[in-house]
């Protein structure tokens, strides 16, 4: 997780990250395979398979200048200490204690931070970026093993991409396809009640209006089955998608865990039968978990629900988190992960568009 340790300041702003793909090991059982600082100010890193963060921001006190630094699993065999140059002060890579490494950012006195913006962005299942400072300073890339490049990978990353440029949406052909988008509950009913009295019916609707534009933007025909907060069955949902003869069906709601448990975190989709659905329901299912880093992998399930049941076209339910678990709940409340979904459920549906169409 991200803390921000201070002692008038202590917030976490992201947290635990579960990282699952296979890499070439260095020559150290740390988790941490390679990592650089580019002039932009973003710091890029590289782990093992199945490795958990923890990253924390402390002000700067007697000893130290201001902080950042990352926890990977495993021990460092070779600590060392790396100078820096413009707001960096230097780097450590060392071992705070047993199968432990640590990577330390020092900065510079007065430099300017804005300690509270910082947000790890997942890049692919093992790779990931956060931005640290503004690239007004003069700077020279620091790193290990993501400065060289080869002809498979030219550079560790798009420098003229944002956080979403891994996720550029697939081109289909305009106006061929039509979507009935679901966002479920409304009205009297707010679907799942999570951490601070968020609502399932808000957060659901306030997804799949994101996802209505982005599909529009392609050239695909969308329908929401509810625009605002209001009451609506589960036969008219389906009679909605039925009588527009839509292409797919995709319904968005959020989880609860009985009795509320907080450990209790992650996203799945499901779908009633046919491979079609299966080809839908996974499409999206591993676009939602590229942008949730940390949330588990609960699958692609079939599953029984009524609104994917009786609708004759392909058809998923997305559910995009738990409003009850502490990580799914604090990241559903902020807006930039509601798009964050959006983006990846839109590219779900294009990629299966593409493919069937």
């Amino acid at each position: 997780m991200i803390k921000f340790l201070d002692n008038k300041l202590f917030r976490y702003l992201s947290i635990f990250l579960f990282l699952n793909s296979s890499i070439l090991p260095l020559k150290s059982s740390s988790a941490l395979a390679a990592w650089a600082i580019n002039t932009n100010g973003v710091l890029e890193l590289r782990t093992k398979s199945n490795s958990n963060l923890k990253a924390y921001f402390q002000k700067a006190n007697q000893i130290y200048g201001d902080r950042f630094w990352v926890d990977f699993p495993g021990e460092l065999k070779n600590p060392r200490i790396i100078e820096g140059n413009g707001p960096i002060k230097e780097i450590r890579l060392g071992k705070p204690n047993r199968d432990k490494t640590r990577l330390v950012i020092e900065f510079k006195e007065d430099t300017y931070l804005k300690p509270l913006t910082w947000q790890m962005v997942g890049l692919d299942e093992n790779r990931w970026r956060i931005k640290l400072f503004n690239p007004k300073y003069s700077f020279k890339k620091i790193g290990e093993g993501l400065v060289k490049k080869n002809k498979a990978n030219k550079s560790f990353i798009n420098k003229k991409n944002n956080n979403y440029g891994y996720l550029k949406l697939p081109v289909v052909k305009r106006n061929k396809f039509e979507v009935v988008i679901d966002p479920g509950h409304g009205g009297p009913d707010p679907g799942a009640i999570g951490i601070g009295g968020i609502r399932e019916t808000d957060v659901v609707l306030e997804v799949s209006k994101i996802v209505k534009n982005l599909l529009s933007e392609k050239g695909v025909k969308v329908k929401l089955t509810r625009t605002r907060d209001v009451d609506l069955d589960l036969p008219p949902r389906v009679s909605i998608a039925n009588n527009t003869d839509a292409d797919i069906f995709v319904s968005i709601h959020a989880n609860a865990s009985r009795g509320k448990r907080r450990d209790i975190n992650g996203l799945e989709t499901f779908y009633y039968r046919g491979w079609r659905g299966r080809l839908l329901a996974k499409r999206i299912q591993k676009q939602i978990l590229r942008v949730s880093p940390g949330s588990p992998d609960r699958g692609v399930k079939q599953g029984r629900f009524y609104v994917i049941k009786n609708t004759r076209m392909p058809a998923v339910l997305v559910e995009i988190g738990f409003l009850t678990g502490r990580l799914d709940a604090r990241r559903l409340e902020k807006i930039t992960h509601k798009k964050r979904l959006a983006y990846a459920i839109a590219k779900g549906i294009l990629e299966y568009l593409d493919k069937v169409g």
